[in-house]
């Protein structure tokens, strides 16, 4: 493949991994620019501070370092939004690391600006979605962006040009005591996911010792843990009682699904660039947000929108799972469901117990729900049930001339 002209400066998405720093090190080499470094804390759980010394070992001018703690900026605008739309991609997948990609590639833009720097980078392959999801962004917030992707320009192919490569050009290999995971994974404050190794074949079950962040359903407390969550506008605002802001929601979240063994996905999803993929998700605290919020849902929203957002939620999952965050469609829709949210206020009471998340109970100030007007017992001057026969009649009409044309030949 051809390479970009004109490239001085690049911003590269830096992990301070063994990847990522190949990549540094290619780029220096390759278009004979300078490199900035930038990573990005959003609850991936793992220190981010050793990328600083490992940019400084590759040459990387200590102000052209930035490492910067994202984890409320993605929780807040980014992890919340989008559970106001209940999104879920195939009817299972929670969008995890799908929604961590747009605000990644809105600070790789940023900083380019402010560095004055000629293009973007980042490590993700040329066979996944996640160079979609960085390059769609970055157009979308700067058309006249470079992007150099090296997994697409480079001959480096295997784990073993990658090993030799960075032996070559003194690029320090660090080998970890005991087996090395077989899992590649990436992880955030809403979610871990793996894939590849054995997991490549989808009749093969996930192995137990695989899982990070939650207990199996069957080592759960054999006690239920309960748990009362306030909303606000559609946002968590509180949890028993004790406000916080979106990213503590989730951190809590995570911990108490996680120990009741919530959250745990096996799927096989079908990708944007063609391919189905099998993966596997641990997602405790969304897996206990998607079902608290539909249940404050069912209390607060109108029959007709609730309907209407669900008709839509498969478009905005979509939307999200493709990589366009950041397009004039996707941000429609948020104004649709946003405005939905006005009056989704209230308390969700949840049991959880080994796997399981159920909703035991719900009250809001803005609650549709009428028990005048729903009871079994006596309703008169409420609701008169003799006007049900007219309604049935009415929309049997089109049923019933239908059927009398059938009859009838």
């Amino acid at each position: 493949m051809e390479l970009e002209s004109g490239i001085n400066k690049v911003v590269l998405a830096y992990s301070g991994g063994l990847d990522t720093s190949i990549i540094l090190k290619w780029l220096q080499d390759t278009y004979d620019c300078e490199v900035v470094t930038f990573t990005a804390d959003i609850g991936q759980g793992e220190e981010v501070e050793p990328a600083r010394t490992k940019a400084l070992q590759m040459g990387v001018p200590e102000e052209e370092i930035y490492i910067e703690d994202l984890c409320e900026d993605f929780a807040r605008d980014y992890v919340f939004p989008m559970f106001r739309a209940n999104a879920i991609y195939e009817g299972e997948y929670l969008l995890g690391t799908s929604i961590a990609r747009p605000l990644i590639a809105k600070r790789l833009v940023e900083i380019a600006r402010e560095t004055n720097a000629d293009a973007i980078s980042h490590g993700a392959t040329g066979k996944g979605n996640d160079q979609v999801r960085f390059e769609l962004g970055a157009y979308a917030l700067d058309p006249s962006i470079k992007i150099v992707a090296p997994w697409r320009e480079w001959d480096l192919g295997s784990r073993e040009s990658l090993m030799a490569y960075a032996e070559t050009h003194g690029i320090p290999i660090e080998m970890k005591r005991g087996k090395e995971s077989p899992f590649s994974m990436d992880a955030n404050l809403l979610h871990i996911s793996y894939e590849g190794g054995p997991l490549e074949d989808p009749w093969v079950q996930p192995p137990e010792e695989m899982w990070r962040w939650s207990v199996s359903p069957e080592a759960a407390p054999n006690e239920a843990t309960f748990v009362e969550i306030t909303y606000k506008g559609g946002d968590i605002v509180a949890i028993d009682g004790k406000s916080m802001t979106p990213a503590q929601v989730l951190s809590t979240l995570n911990e108490l699904g996680g120990s009741n063994g919530i959250g745990r996905l096996d799927i096989v999803e079908n990708r944007f660039v063609g391919m189905k993929s099998r993966g596997a998700y641990e997602t405790p605290g969304g897996t206990i947000m998607l079902k608290a919020h539909r249940a404050i849902e069912s209390l607060t929203l109108d029959r007709e929108v609730a309907h209407l957002k669900d008709e839509l939620m498969p478009r905005y999952a979509s939307l999200i799972y493709n990589g366009y965050w950041w397009s004039p469609e996707r941000e429609m829709l948020q104004a649709a469901i946003d405005h939905s949210q006005l009056f989704v206020n209230g308390d969700v009471r949840l049991k959880l117990f080994k796997g399981n998340v159920e909703v035991v109970g719900r009250r809001s100030d803005e609650s549709l729900f009428d028990e005048k007007i729903a009871t079994f017992e006596d309703d008169e001057g409420v609701y008169d049930q003799a006007d049900a026969g007219g309604f049935i009649k009415l929309n049997a009409l089109r049923l019933r001339t239908l059927a009398s044309k059938r009859i009838g030949n």
